[in-house]
């Protein structure tokens, strides 16, 4: 049984999924690279990308980075998925996305994976 190691013993992963236009998805993506996402036993900088229609209205005191107060934007986006090995990673990951991002609200989302 060598190198077996039980499920229980394993950090659980996460998932953690970003949309950005495309001109800011390779900044956001270096950045949560270097946080530590991205990163399987034999491979780093590993991620899923799809691209999709963004829609929000910014609305009230709100400060968009592309659109204008009170109107629907509907923009082209990547959605990025990349794994995170560890809760750490996955916080770690998300603050530094956070940080390089230029929305004023970035979209993303973590979701927790099970082993199977």
């Amino acid at each position: 049984m060598g190198g077996f190691v039980s499920r229980a013993s394993r950090p659980a992963r996460y998932t953690l999924v970003f949309h950005a236009e495309p001109r800011f998805v390779d900044t956001v993506k270096q950045a949560v690279f270097a946080a530590g996402a991205g990163r399987y036993p034999n491979y780093s900088e590993c991620c899923w990308t799809a691209t999709g229609t963004g829609q929000f209205r910014p609305v009230g005191a709100a400060n968009p980075h592309t659109g204008e107060v009170g109107v629907l934007e509907k923009i082209e986006e990547l959605r990025v998925e990349m794994l995170c090995d560890s809760e750490e990673t996955a916080r770690k990951a998300v603050e530094a996305l956070k940080k390089a991002h230029p929305y004023e609200e970035p979209s993303y989302a973590v979701y927790k994976l099970e082993d199977f």
